[in-house]
């Protein structure tokens, strides 16, 4: 395994939409197990997508911070098939280091998504974890959390408000 490079705006992948994964090989789970020591290396994360470390594939994991050790959520093919609700949240991402943003976010999220081995599987996220498979489904259609800002006045920088 190896921790990748995470790529930051304005890197243009980080805007093309991702391809669906039509086979899943060793060279996508190694994919995966990379993506798994890269995000358990930020200290500020909560889920990676393949796109934010330079591979345009439909692939995204998850583990929120306050989880307990185990396996993350692995997402492939992801698609959302419901959200509810709406609620204001300060959302940073690691393609976007230094800044946070204020913006809406669902406040549950109903994806499907293939594992690991291909099997179709379903997930209900409330909280973090909706925001976090709402913002990791986005980057596989190349849209980032700036871009439902309201105003650039809900761009923070992190440093300077500190």
């Amino acid at each position: 395994m190896a921790i990748l490079q995470i790529r930051t705006l304005p890197d243009p992948i980080l805007r093309r939409r991702a391809r669906k994964v039509t086979r899943i090989d060793a060279s996508v789970q190694k994919l995966i197990d990379d993506m798994i020591e890269t995000v358990r290396a930020e200290p500020n994360r909560a889920g990676l997508a393949a796109p934010q470390v330079g591979v345009p594939l439909r692939v995204a994991v998850i583990e929120l911070p306050e989880a307990e050790p185990g396996e993350p959520i692995v997402l492939i093919n992801p698609e959302i098939v419901k959200k509810e609700g709406e609620r204001p949240v300060q959302e940073g991402c690691l393609s976007i280091p230094g800044y946070v943003g204020e913006i809406k976010r669902a406040v549950t999220v109903r994806v499907k998504a293939q594992d690991r081995q291909g099997k179709w599987f379903r997930i209900k996220g409330q909280g973090l974890l909706a925001q976090a498979l709402e913002q990791e489904i986005e980057h596989l259609e190349g849209v980032l959390y700036i871009d439902h800002l309201e105003s650039p006045d809900d761009l923070y920088d992190v440093a300077r408000e500190a």
